[in-house]
């Protein structure tokens, strides 16, 4: 399998003050980190990829650090997470799949063994195409208050040949989050869930 080759990366963070509330004491951060990649089986079948996963293990960690810098570099104030990935039209959704364990394993490591399994999704789509990726707390699956969602996509990309692999973090909570349910600071983390 050939080298992972990265065309261009972007890294983006929001800060959120208030959403028609009171402003926050400490604003929220939530922040994506994306990496346009040639799909190295774009253009036809192939029985056997499970072998890129491997190779995408040192993206994942590249990326997962570029991510918590961009964050304040703290591993301690990451609260929720995410990862997602758009595979161009020459390629399949399993492509897309493939980035399921490179870019979770790297988060959790990252962030120095969180619990709860990284939300993902992932879609064909062509240059422009937005994805949605899902976010729960990195300890807790079931703390409401994290519950999230960011829109990551690139203007240019995927090319139909390419892949946008891509991570996400947030600092904490919604910024008004009042829906109840587990609070992060009952998390047994036990399970990844409670």
């Amino acid at each position: 399998m050939p080298d992972v080759k990265v065309r261009k990366f972007l890294v983006s963070v929001e800060e959120i003050h208030h959403e028609g509330g009171p402003a926050a004491a400490v604003p929220p951060r939530r922040g994506a980190v994306l990496a346009v990649i040639e799909n190295p089986y774009a253009g036809r079948y192939h029985a056997d990829i499970q072998p890129f996963m491997e190779d995408l293990k040192p993206l994942g960690l590249e990326m997962a650090r570029r991510l918590l810098a961009a964050l304040g570099g703290d591993p301690r104030s990451i609260e929720g997470y995410g990862k997602g990935a758009i595979v161009g039209e020459a390629g399949e959704l399993e492509h897309a799949a493939l980035w399921h364990a490179p870019g979770g394993y790297s988060m959790r490591e990252v962030l120095g063994g969180a619990k709860a399994i990284v939300p993902s999704t992932k879609k064909v789509g062509g240059p422009g195409a937005r994805l949605d990726i899902p976010v729960t707390h990195v300890n807790a699956s079931y703390v409401r208050s994290h519950f999230d969602a960011i829109e990551v996509g690139i203007t240019d990309a995927p090319k139909a040949n390419e892949m946008v692999v891509a991570l996400v973090m947030t600092t904490g909570p919604r910024v008004h989050a009042r829906a109840g349910g587990l609070a992060a600071s009952d998390i047994k983390g036990e399970d990844g869930l409670r």
